[in-house]
Order: structure tokens, then sequence, then C-alpha cells
């Protein structure tokens, strides 16, 4: 079992500088323990020093507005009902996203036709705008960290749905797969999406909302061959992307109109600009005010690195990615065998795409099992914030693991067709299959927004990253391995070999589960956030009795 003591022994106590997201090498080569009689500097959610006892002072008397300074302002402090409805719009939004990536396939046939080009060489631009996708999801995570979520996340919409166009309205092949990968590169994905969980709830508290946007996230993927099956019997193809189109903009509105900004820096700031406007504190400036120059030339490399780094240097970050990378791949590719699986029983494309509901259910099932286990946790937490290791949130993940191999395994040799085998065989394996990639995503995310906080958005932009980038290179070798493996058995074995391969695949998860807390210490930006969020809940609890560190919420 993993180590039962508390975090707060295996985490060290640091100075924390005024930004360390701006040099993360910097902060992961330079730590220093503080000295023990001074009471530790601390970074505020907004970026910026706190000192447990008073706030920075300058020589030109502004004074830095803290997070503490104005938590009743920010998103942690949201009614429950405030709080849903913004995340029930980015479930659209994520929806929407993932659907794009999707439904593409649906197009290949009619793209093949129009341009007189093979299957193969049409089936690029989904490939293409899987692999700009993983880098989409890097790029953009990093600016909703210091530009604040909600501009970052409307223009990510707004240039999605602008390259729509291009590949409706392409007359060749190539103006199809540009558009495509100006569509990838152009998608925040959920790294943005994901960041706003961390704006919203405290770590101790937000699994049923990374549950939430995690199921968002993997239905979409399950919509796009579902509802594609009706627009490739019934439409021309460059309806799948005015339909994206469409989708597309109404969820930009929604988030128009019914999201506000959640980032904490951003609304310190604005807190500050109403005091000073009011009257109330005419010294009172944010973090980002005080900033001789916003964002300097040298500072837009260093932000846009700063993914990258972590998904290099951070071990949680990378094991974890890969982890989730590797399983995606293996399903993406897995999916590919559906049409050639139930064409034996006279599936019809409708039906065929109907048969990703097996998908669905097992998305279903994974994300209500996750409940008990949430809810039991949370009790325990209550009662003592030390009493469980981060990589409980892991524990369920164990059990449903194994549902993948077993499921690919099953599928494979159910894939006999008839007269052998009821089509609902192939079918109820790939339910578990549904139900491993869920629990697989839902809890590899949970871990690093739980150990990011505010960077959360660059932390799971690298299993994005992941993720995309294998599932658009399996995208290129998908359907020849359905067509070239095996003589007798040509569905059965490519699939068997996806099943021992996601064996592998899920040995290191129990690695990590035992070995959590050596992996921990070894990400020192993980541990930097750790000391933070430790010393604010110590402030808190000196300063309110208590009553700051789990604040009931109220409306804003």
């Amino acid at each position: 079992m993993p180590s039962t003591r508390p975090v707060s022994e295996t985490s060290k106590t640091v100075v924390v500088r005024e930004n360390p997201a701006e040099n993360l090498a910097e902060e992961w080569t330079e730590q220093i323990q503080a000295p023990p009689q001074q009471p530790s500097g601390r970074k505020s959610r907004s970026g910026s020093v706190h000192h447990n006892s008073t706030r920075p002072e300058r020589a030109d008397g502004k004074v830095e507005l803290q997070d503490a300074d104005c938590y009743d302002k920010l998103g942690f402090r949201y009614s429950t009902v405030k709080k849903w409805t913004i995340l029930s719009v980015i479930f659209a939004v994520q929806t929407s996203m993932n659907f794009n990536a999707s439904i593409y396939a649906n197009a290949v046939g009619g793209i093949s036709n129009t341009f007189g080009v093979s299957k193969r060489a049409a089936r690029l631009g989904q490939a293409v705008m899987l692999i700009a996708y993983a880098f989409g999801c890097e790029l953009w995570a990093p600016w909703s960290e210091e530009l604040g979520r909600w501009p970052v996340l409307q223009l990510s919409l707004f240039l999605v749905n602008i390259w729509q166009l291009p590949c409706a309205l392409a007359p060749n092949l190539g103006t199809m797969i540009v558009g495509r990968a100006l569509v990838g590169l152009s998608s925040a994905g959920g790294s943005v999406t994901l960041g706003m969980v961390a704006d919203m709830w405290e770590p101790d508290d937000q699994q049923y909302a990374v549950a939430f946007i995690v199921f968002s996230s993997v239905g979409g993927s399950a919509l796009g061959p579902i509802f594609g099956g009706f627009i490739q019997t019934y439409l021309h193809y460059n309806w799948v992307f005015w339909i994206q189109l469409i989708f597309g903009v109404v969820v930009q509105i929604m988030h128009f109109l019914m999201v506000p900004e959640t980032r904490s820096s951003i609304l310190v700031d604005r807190e500050a600009k109403r005091r000073r406007k009011s009257g109330e504190d005419p010294n009172a400036y944010g973090p980002n005010e005080l900033k001789e120059q916003r964002i300097s030339p040298k500072e837009v490399l260093t932000i846009w690195i700063r993914p990258f780094e972590m998904f290099v240097r951070e071990p949680i970050v990378l094991c974890l990615s890969l982890l989730s990378g590797f399983s995606d791949a293996l399903i993406f590719t897995f999916l590919e065998s559906f049409t050639p699986v139930f064409k034996q029983w006279n599936f019809t494309v409708i039906t065929t795409g109907l048969a990703f509901c097996s998908i669905v259910l097992g998305y279903v099932i994974a994300y209500i099992s996750f409940f008990p286990f949430i809810h039991r946790d949370s009790q325990i937490r209550r009662r003592d914030p030390d009493a469980l290791q981060p990589e409980r949130r892991l524990y369920w993940l164990l059990f449903l693991a194994p549902c993948l191999a077993v499921g690919l395994f099953g599928f494979a040799w159910t894939s006999l067709g008839p007269p052998h085998v009821h089509w609902i065989a192939p079918l109820s394996f790939a339910t578990l299959i549904g139900i491993a990639n869920y629990a697989i995503y839902q809890a590899t995310i949970d871990y690093m927004i739980a150990s990011y906080g505010p960077y959360s958005a660059s932390a799971t932009g690298g299993n994005g990253f992941a993720r995309d980038l294998l599932a658009g290179i399996a995208a290129f070798y998908a359907t020849p391995m359905y067509e070239n493996i095996g003589h007798r058995y040509k569905l059965e074995w490519p699939t068997t070999i996806l099943a021992f391969l996601a064996i592998l695949v899920t040995i290191p998860i129990y690695v990590f589960y035992w070995k959590g807390p050596e992996i921990r210490k070894r990400s020192k930006f993980a541990q930097v956030l750790a000391s933070d969020r430790k010393a604010r809940g110590a402030s808190k609890a000196n300063t309110e009795g208590g009553a700051a560190r789990r604040p009931a919420e109220h409306d804003v």
C-alpha cells in the first residue's frame, strides 16, 4: 500500500517567488528550505507573494491585493447553482470540440468521391486535425492562465468556427487538409476547460466537477459517429462541416452570454479596480496591474514553453499523460474495427454509428461508479484533510483499468460473425472498453488538477497532447492494420494484439499508485504549489478560525 504518512510530511517548505510559473526551470533547480524561525512567504492563486502577516509594501504606496483579501469575489465562492451553470456550458463547449475531431470519419467517403482520391488520402484530414489538436491543447493553455479563461476560450471557439468554412467549401483535398490543421491548432481543448474547474473548486472538493467535464470530453468523441451515420446517409459530405459550424456557433454564444471569467488573478485585478473607483481602497492594485510590462517579449516564449516544460520535466505530468495517451491510441485503433466487424451482421452506416452507443453506455456506467468513492473520500477529507494520500484518487482505477484488456480480448473473439456469435456479444465487450477509457481519463486528470491547481491548464494540456498526438498517429495505421494482419482471422488478430498491448499499458497504473509519493517528490513544481496550498490553508485557519478553509458557498 502507498505510505499513509500525511502529505505535509513529504512536502518541503519552499520560498515561493512572485510568479513561480515564469521560469519553471529556475523553480525546479533553485528550491531552498525556508528559515525555521521566519513566516514562510506564499504565492496566492493570483500569482503573487503573500506573507502570512502583511501584504507586500511598495515605495510608491501601492498595495498589492491578494486573493485572501477578496476571496469572496473569486470563483471558489460562487454559488453551487452558478458553478454548475458555468460547468454545464463548458460541458457543451467540450463536447463540441471532441465532436469536431470524431465526425470527420463520416466525410471520408464523400471526400474521396468528390476529389477523386483514395480513402487513405482522405483520412489524412483526420490525422492532421488530431495532431494539430495535440499542439493546440499545449499552446492555448498557458495563455488562459495569464490573460484569463474567458477571452482565450472565446477566441479559440471563434477561430474553430471560422476554419470550418474552408473545410465545407474546399475545392480540393489540399484546402481541406489545411482547414483541418487550422481547426486543430485553434482548439483549446480540455486544458482550458479543466483549468476552470481548479478556478472554482479546491482540490478536496473538485472530483464531481472533474468527472462531469471528463464525461463531456469522452462523450463528445462518441457522438461524432452516432450522428455522423445519419449525415453520411442522407446529406452531402460537406454537411459534416456545416453541422460542426452550427454546433460551434451555438456553444460560443452560450459561452459568451452565460460564462463569466473564473481565473483568480483576473478577478483580483477587477476587484482592485473596483475598490479604487469606489474609494474603498485607493491604494489597492491587482498583481497584473503592478507589472511594469504586462507581458514582455521574453515572457511570450516562456509562457508558451511552460506546458511543454511541465510535460518533460514534471514526472506526474509525463507519466499520467503517457498512460492516458497510449490507452487512447489503443481505443482509437480498436474503434476502426466497428465497420468491418458489424458489416458481418449487415449493419448499415447508421446502425454501425448507433453501435457506438455501447461505448457511451460504458462511459455512463464508469461515471456513476465513481460517485460512491468520491463521496466517501470527501467525507474523510472533511474530517482530516491530510488523511488520504493523493494516490487515493487513482484507487478505483485499479479495479476498472483491467476492463480495457478484457474488453479487447472479448471483442476480438466475438468478432467471428454469424452464425457463431450474436452481435450483442461484441457490443457488450465494447461497453467494458468504454468503462476503462473513462476511468483512465478521469482518474489521471483528477490527480493532475489536484496537483497543479491554478496551473492545471498547462498540466492537463500534456494529457491532451499525448492523447491527441498518439490518436492522430494511430489514424495512419488503424485501418491498414485491420486490412493486412492475419489471413483467416483478419478481424480477430488485430484486436487481440491491442489486448496484449493493453496489458502493458495498464501495468504502469499500479506502479504509479504504489510509487506515487516518490514520483511526487521528483515533481518539483507540484511540490511548490502543494507547499503554497498548505500555507494558505494554515493562514486562513489562523485568521478566520478555519472557516475560510472550507467556506460556505453563497451567491456572488
